[in-house]
């Protein structure tokens, strides 16, 4: 498990941008429970996560549609609600950081790790925009 002073920056670059944390199973249900559509943020200390996953999210927030909720986990943290969150991204296999978006509890839209890594936070976030064009 990663200490909380290091975590903590990586945290608040998506919290101060308004995703909620989920830290519980229980917050993980309560958001598959949300009507509407919501992304999900797996988080994490990779360089990946750092350079494209979080600014490509924040940046997609950016479209005149968007998610009516933002949430996030961290991975290596947030042991638990990161396995719950994982569980209903299934067929997908564990991945950090990691993007989905859900339109009322189905999962609509997945950015795995390897759509993530070696792309620019531009192109996560037009990917994103798409994907909130279609959804939201």
């Amino acid at each position: 498990m990663y200490p909380e002073e290091l975590v903590l920056p990586m945290r608040k670059q998506l919290t101060d941008q308004g995703f909620s944390e989920l830290k519980s199973v229980e917050d993980v249900d309560e958001m598959i429970s949300n009507e509407g559509t919501t992304l999900v943020v797996v988080n994490s200390v990779c360089g990946c996560a750092a350079a494209n996953a979080r600014p490509g999210a924040i940046t997609s927030l950016t479209n005149d549609k968007k998610p009516d909720h933002l949430t996030t986990a961290f991975a290596g943290v947030d042991r638990e609600a990161v396995e719950k969150v994982r569980y209903y991204l299934a067929p997908f296999p564990p991945s950090s950081p990691a993007i989905a978006l859900f339109k009322n509890g189905e999962l609509v839209h997945m950015l795995e790790r390897h759509h993530i890594e070696g792309r620019s936070a531009e192109m996560i976030s037009q990917n994103l925009k798409g994907a909130f064009n279609e959804h939201c």
